[in-house]
């Protein structure tokens, strides 16, 4: 394995670990937790840093490892439905980090662009599994949850995640391992 692949797989272990730690400083105050939303932030950062594939992986499994380990989120519906849409986050962070112009604005374009598809992946697998349930979701019910709900851990994301990623993809392509 060469420098370039064993450091996407140490940085992937770090997010996903990060992804699995961070929500018990919210975990306390369950309603705090879903406005910041703190898998959310190492999941992206990975898709960013390390490409969609880890994205993807990392983003899929965290939710449901905490949920195997920790009994929370709870698997069905709400860990089902996070790694879908923290997937989707994680690998089209990656996809738009290739795609895009490598300067620093664009970082804030590919994050809102990663961030959008995301809830709509989420919605759409929320809205599948309330047809099974036969319980019904409404778009009303999906912008409330991935949108007004979540507005803090949007601000923050936006705030923190493009100066990470720059100074990231800074120290990598400085040590010869972007």
């Amino acid at each position: 394995m060469n420098r370039k692949r064993l450091m996407k797989l140490i940085l992937a272990a770090l997010f996903l670990a990060i992804g699995y730690l961070l929500p018990f400083l919210t975990g306390q105050i369950q309603s705090i937790g879903q406005q910041l939303s703190p898998m959310h932030l190492p999941v992206l950062l990975c898709g960013f840093i390390c490409g969609p594939i880890w994205g993807l992986v990392v983003g899929a499994v965290t939710p449901l490892l905490r949920s195997l380990t920790l009994g929370m989120p709870p698997i069905f519906p709400t860990a089902v439905a996070m790694a879908f849409e923290l997937a989707a986050y994680g690998a089209l962070a990656g996809v738009f980090r290739k795609i895009f112009p490598k300067k620093y604005p664009f970082i804030y374009v590919e994050l809102i662009l990663a961030m959008l598809g995301g809830r709509v992946v989420g919605g759409l697998v929320q809205f599948i599994i309330a047809g099974i349930r036969a319980t019904g979701y409404s778009f009303s019910a999906f912008f409330a949850s991935y949108f007004v709900g979540t507005l803090p851990g949007i601000i923050v994301q936006i705030v923190l995640i493009p100066p990470i990623v720059f100074l990231a993809e800074k120290l990598l392509k400085k040590y010869g391992l972007e």
